[in-house]
């Protein structure tokens, strides 16, 4: 395999979190008097961290949203995902390939700590993950479409920018690795291939990905 690391995004790559995610963030932000549908939700917020959320909905309403939003929000969100997370399929033959082949992988997500565990632990894929492999935008100043989880994530793996391979299924991901100097490869379950264009490369199902990465 011409990589050294394969770094995994966690929303819509790792677990099918989007659809149950972004259908509460529409439903929430509505509530608060921000009318928002499932595909706003999709478009504008998809790939995201939280911190997104509040600029975009300040820029375009001059209102803050409330001081409790992420709590309530995670609150919600990890309740259904409690009840209806599913791993996305094939994505745990993909990783313990990688493991067998002996190639260092790891997720990098924008969301929290505490939702890319609930997450993992649900959907069983926590085991092939372990704590030393889990990077959040919490860790870094800014989030995606910033470089700089991809950057902390290679820097502590100890891989350097252009030995990374990228998985992500959001343009804010995929312009996120560009911009760290990464080979970026574009999951299309959710998001058209049009969308993630400037990806090296785009494939609709995980079985796919081992052969692109090779």
């Amino acid at each position: 395999m011409r990589y050294d690391l394969v770094i995994f995004d966690n929303d819509g790559v790792l677990v099918d979190s989007e659809p149950i995610s972004n259908r509460l963030l529409a439903a929430y932000l509505t509530e608060l008097g921000h009318p928002t549908t499932y595909e706003d939700s999709i478009r504008d917020y998809m790939g995201s961290a939280m911190h997104r959320i509040h600029e975009l909905v300040l820029e375009r309403t001059g209102r803050r949203l409330p001081d409790d939003f992420d709590a309530t929000f995670h609150s919600r969100v990890f309740e259904a995902f409690r009840r209806e997370l599913e791993p996305v399929t094939g994505v745990a033959d993909v990783l313990e390939k990688l493991r067998a082949d002996g190639v260092p992988y790891c997720v990098a997500s924008s969301g929290s700590h505490e939702r890319i565990r609930v997450a993992l632990r649900k959907t069983g894929l926590y085991g092939l993950f372990g704590e030393e492999r889990i990077f959040s935008s919490e860790d870094v100043g800014r989030g995606k479409p910033a470089p700089d989880l991809f950057l902390h994530a290679a820097r502590t793996m100890g891989v350097p920018p252009q030995r990374c391979a990228v998985v992500e299924d959001s343009p804010l991901g995929v312009q996120a690795a560009i911009a760290a100097g990464m080979d970026v490869y574009g999951y299309t379950a959710m998001t058209s291939a049009a969308k993630l264009a400037r990806a090296h490369a785009r494939f609709p199902g995980m079985a796919e990905l081992p052969q692109l990465l090779a």
